[in-house]
């Protein structure tokens, strides 16, 4: 019998708690550790869509990247956003868990998997864990050749299946070291121009955190936050799926960015083309 607790175990193996963020909310959030499990859905979110194709689809267990709730809450109701999807989700009797930057952080977590997407050589953290260097906040590595900017663009789109990203630099300019974080990851500027990084990879950063990479002459690409997690989340729900066969594994398939491209030029005005 697999329950809540069997593949909360796995996980916390898998991307151990003590990684995650002093500020995050990892780990089971809702839920109960005995309760039999046959269905798991994978997400980037818990949104309205995301939480209505679980209880649709009858999941008794939900892996959310991003944690809810993330914040202690004073009240439950219906009054809010948060409040509705968590009360929505306890009268189903789905239970939640989430990894999030214990995640970001792992062996095999998102930023190593995203800096083997870009085809990074001698891979390291960009903040090593105290307790095993070789884990830890981000990555950097190496390109060997090095890469024009526009062309390692060119290849991060691909690999994550997305049609453009902002980018701050020369596409010219020859990339040999090159930092990656997932999410909102702005606050690791400073670790990429220590370990002397060419290009920072992330979803999205503060605006003024644009400028002062371009004073210090390191080139930026922001690939979204969506995208720079969303194929971990497909990837995990692959992983849970060969580690409990007998269940039956997805990655949400409603979730979806919420920002768009848009431009005034395509046909009858629509996003994304």
């Amino acid at each position: 019998m697999t329950t809540v607790a069997t593949i909360a175990e796995f996980l916390e193996h898998f991307a151990p708690p003590r990684l995650a963020e002093e500020w995050d909310n990892v780990g089971l959030l809702v839920g109960s550790r005995d309760a039999q499990v046959y269905r798991v859905m994978t997400c980037l979110t818990l949104t309205a869509e995301s939480v209505a194709e679980a209880v649709r689809d009858r999941a008794e267990l939900i892996v959310t990247h991003h944690p809810l709730p993330f914040r202690p809450l004073r009240r439950l109701t219906s009054e809010t956003v948060e409040g509705r999807l968590l009360l929505e989700l306890i009268a189903a009797r789905v239970a939640v868990y989430s990894p999030h930057t214990a995640f970001d952080s792992a062996g095999r977590g998102i930023n190593q998997r995203l800096a083997e997407g870009l085809e990074l050589l001698d891979i390291a953290p960009l903040g090593p864990d105290a307790s095993d260097p070789t884990i830890g906040s981000g990555r950097f590595g190496q390109l060997d050749p090095p890469t024009p900017l526009g062309e390692l663009a060119s290849r991060a789109a691909r690999f994550l299946k997305i049609d453009g990203m902002h980018l701050v630099g020369d596409p010219r300019q020859a990339i040999r070291r090159v930092a990656v974080a997932c999410g909102s990851a702005g606050e690791l500027l400073g670790r990429a121009i220590a370990c002397k990084c060419d290009c920072f990879v992330t979803g999205e950063t503060r605006f003024h955190t644009s400028l002062e990479a371009r004073a210090e002459k390191i080139s930026l690409l922001l690939v979204g936050h969506f995208a720079s997690e969303r194929f971990a989340v497909e990837q995990l729900a692959e992983l849970l799926g060969v580690q409990f066969p007998d269940l039956k594994i997805w990655a949400s398939r409603a979730e979806r960015d919420p920002l768009q491209w848009f431009s005034p030029s395509c046909p009858a005005n629509q996003a994304g083309c």
